[in-house]
């Protein structure tokens, strides 16, 4: 390591910030930070932050495991990780939290406008679906399947943060969020610059599989149980269904956004 930082150094155990029992800020999933930093934690998510260049690390906690991981797969986090037991990274997160003994505190990544949203052939909207478990795996999918831009309101929508991120895995370092003030509005901005918006609805028309598609193409998708709102199934260029051949004919809102996008990849990906 001649010449270079360590990759992790000592933490009294007082890092951890302790909170009083049952103590729990107001709209915050985990313990307390400042409301513009990001709480990432679990291997693959932080392991991607600290991969992206984009991603500004404030602070990194590992424990001795983890931070031996980060050595024998070449990544050299800046800050240094602070060495700590697991305990003191239970202490900051939710009793259910699997963190694989590592933690992050970062910036929230930059959000691009619509206009550099449009740029890319493929975009995921996403109608008030609020359960970070649900946004977290749509999220991971869209990484996958190489969405360029995830357009959603700030409000009705949850933070791009702990839950979230951790479903995701990896995912929000690939994939960045559009926020935007009304997304009806945002619809018709995208239209504008010569996006096809499609939005599955169980009362389409058609199956998404036989209705044409081109990129660059929109895909909005609504809450589970709600479905996309009135004036946003209005303002779709069409809207298609995802037929399915066996008993139950309804799929969680995750699921659906995989197939949907699977579907919309190979539509857009053909030879016109």
């Amino acid at each position: 390591m001649t010449g270079r930082p360590p990759p992790f150094k000592r933490s009294p155990s007082r890092s951890a910030p302790q909170r009083r029992r049952g103590e729990r800020p107001a709209g915050r999933p985990f313990g307390e930070w400042p409301e513009d930093v990001a709480i990432l934690y679990g291997w693959h998510s932080v392991a991607e932050a600290l991969r992206n260049p984009q991603r500004r690390i404030r602070r990194l906690l590992a424990t001795e495991n983890a931070a031996k991981r980060l050595v024998e797969e070449g990544i050299e986090p800046s800050p240094a990780a602070e060495i700590v037991r697991p305990g003191e990274i239970d202490r900051l997160l939710e009793p259910d939290a699997v963190h694989q003994g590592i933690y992050a505190e970062a910036d929230a990544l930059p959000s691009p406008s619509l206009k550099q949203a449009s740029k890319s052939d493929l975009i995921l909207v996403l109608d008030q679906i609020t359960d970070p478990h649900n946004v977290g795996a749509i999220v991971r999918s869209a990484a996958a399947l190489a969405v360029g831009a995830i357009v959603t309101t700030a409000r009705h929508s949850p933070a791009a943060t702990g839950v979230l991120a951790k479903s995701a895995s990896g995912g929000l370092e690939h994939v960045p969020f559009c926020f935007v003030p009304n997304l009806a509005r945002a619809l018709d901005e995208l239209k504008s610059l010569g996006v096809l918006v499609v939005g599955l609805d169980s009362e389409g028309p058609a199956d998404l599989l036989d209705t044409p598609l081109r990129a660059p193409l929109a895909l909005v998708l609504g809450a589970e149980g709600k479905g996309l709102r009135q004036l946003t199934r209005q303002t779709c260029d069409v809207l298609a269904r995802i037929d399915l051949p066996g008993k139950i004919v309804s799929l969680n809102v995750s699921n659906a956004a995989v197939l949907a996008l699977h579907a919309a990849r190979r539509a857009i990906s053909k030879p016109q």
